[in-house]
């Protein structure tokens, strides 16, 4: 994928061997956004969400002189007004001592790489709205707030409900 030989950054696809890495990295993640006790997977569960029959995101990994550095978890969605897939970014994190080396930098030209190539009409993500320090780097890459969108969810237990 992506390497810049003067601070040995590597940006790779993860592969079945990397749960422990990636589920390293979701931990780290809530810990920062405050939601520690809402991670309820393991690594049964990303291992068969990720890499099972019929895997559901993708992740790539950051490292930098061979230690891992962060991860970027992304999915498929669809527009139906462009007719084309577009990219999702559920999860991006960099581990607070490898931030400012350009790793967020590289991971968004490694998705955009991805988005091209398949064709994708948008590449979008959240950000909680108390992180500035996200959102101003979002506002570099060029990223424009969906202020007119509101994002609405059902959780497993209203599901469950829903569906009688």
């Amino acid at each position: 994928m992506s390497e810049n030989p003067g601070e040995s950054l590597m940006i790779r696809q993860a592969r079945p061997d990397d749960v422990a890495t990636i589920l390293h990295f979701v931990r780290a993640l809530a810990e920062f956004e405050r939601l520690s006790d809402q991670v309820a997977a393991d690594e049964a569960t990303i291992r068969r969400n990720l890499f099972g029959p019929r895997p559901y995101a993708e992740c790539l990994l950051a490292f930098v002189g061979g230690e891992p550095a962060g991860f970027a978890l992304y999915c498929h969605n669809f527009s139906t007004f462009t007719g084309k897939p577009g990219l999702y970014l559920e999860d991006i994190f960099v581990e607070p001592h490898r931030r400012r080396l350009g790793i967020g930098q590289a991971f968004f030209r490694e998705l955009a790489k991805i988005a091209l190539a398949r064709d994708c009409a948008r590449l979008e993500w959240s950000v909680l709205d108390w992180n500035e320090r996200a959102i101003d780097f979002y506002r570099r890459l060029g990223a424009e707030p969906l202020s007119e969108w509101t994002v609405q969810r059902l959780t497993r237990e209203k599901i469950e409900k829903l569906a009688g």
